[in-house]
């Protein structure tokens, strides 16, 4: 929805800084945590910090946009759960491309699922561990693209035996060719243990496992056992796209991804987004003939699948101090 109505209210700084406090609990590319927002009478202001962004995979700042539309899903669920309704205006001001969104508050009753929501907020973590063998079946595919299409994104579930094949070999080319890339490669490492707030810590990351993984992963060796031993095709892929390859679409891309993530969480099912395909124009292009047919353009692939349930639950990645992303 966008514009606001008379019945906006405002929202006193605490409210305010709780809901942002759990909207950065949104997943980011690389943990950069690339946002900044304002909060002030009217409501909550998302903006772009392009500081964060990844200049040798992501010079186009996709990634970026759509880790921040993440975290404006997030801050619409979290709002919904808290007795708010939010109205966002997306991309507000054509003067300053920084500003993405903007929202606002009404009154509104607690939806049934408002424990379960902020449950998933505070607990939805990437576990890059293999999956286990259990299939992920088709119709729970379909089902998580519907959550997108009802926040009004686009998703289109890979259930084609061809097309998972192609899109196995395009996963595998986009990584190949950016370890290549002396640039992408040592922008990987400077967002490694890189401090206690942001980037990805190695004890989040898998140890390197007796079988490879059939899809590569961009991050080094890290600390975090992983003794699974994966089957063929037991997880699920769902392609997130959008209309262009815009920034508008970028935005939309990451409040699916939220969406998908969210839904996925709540069902027991663990999500590893992959955008290595997406980051490499030939693997994009690729995707966009091979798979999407032309009609849609791909934004993120995400990998859906079952951690065993001895598998201990991985802590979320460390976040920033609120005041490091709150504008003044």
């Amino acid at each position: 929805m966008s514009g606001h109505t008379r019945s906006d209210v405002g929202i006193p700084v605490q409210m305010g800084r709780r809901l942002v406090s759990l909207a950065v609990r949104a997943p980011s590319v690389h943990n950069t945590q690339p946002w900044a927002w304002r909060i002030h009478p009217d409501g909550i202001d998302l903006y772009a910090d392009e500081s964060r962004r990844l200049d040798a995979a992501d010079p186009t700042g996709r990634n970026l946009v759509i880790s921040c539309g993440a975290a404006l899903h997030h801050l619409r669920v979290v709002a919904r759960a808290s007795g708010l309704m939010p109205e966002v205006s997306r991309l507000p001001d054509p003067e300053d491309p920084t500003l993405l969104a903007q929202v606002r508050f009404s009154p509104a009753p607690l939806p049934r699922t408002a424990a379960a929501d902020l449950r998933a907020v505070q607990e939805r973590s990437t576990d890059r561990r293999r999956f286990t063998s259990w299939p992920v079946p088709n119709e729970r595919l379909r089902l998580l693209a519907q959550e997108v299409e009802e926040d009004g994104g686009a998703a289109v579930p890979v259930t084609d035996v061809t097309d998972r094949f192609r899109v196995d070999l395009m996963v595998r080319q986009a990584h190949r060719l950016q370890q290549r890339d002396e640039r992408i490669v040592a922008e990987v490492q400077r967002w490694t243990d890189r401090n206690a707030y942001d980037g990805l810590p190695s004890d989040h990351l898998p140890a390197r496992p007796v079988v490879p993984d059939k899809l590569p992963s961009r991050f080094d060796e890290g600390l975090l056992p992983d003794n699974g031993q994966e089957v063929e095709s037991g997880d699920g892929l769902i392609l997130l796209c959008g209309e262009d390859d815009s920034r508008a679409s970028w935005l939309r891309g990451g409040e699916s991804l939220s969406a998908l993530w969210l839904s996925a969480a709540k069902g027991g099912l663990s999500v590893v987004p992959l955008s290595q395909v997406i980051e490499v124009s030939e693997t994009r292009e690729a995707l966009q003939h091979q798979v999407l047919g032309d009609v849609a353009v791909p934004l993120l692939l995400i990998r859906v699948g079952w951690q065993p349930i001895s598998r201990s639950q991985l802590e979320p990645t460390p976040r920033r101090p609120l005041d490091d992303v709150l504008l003044t």
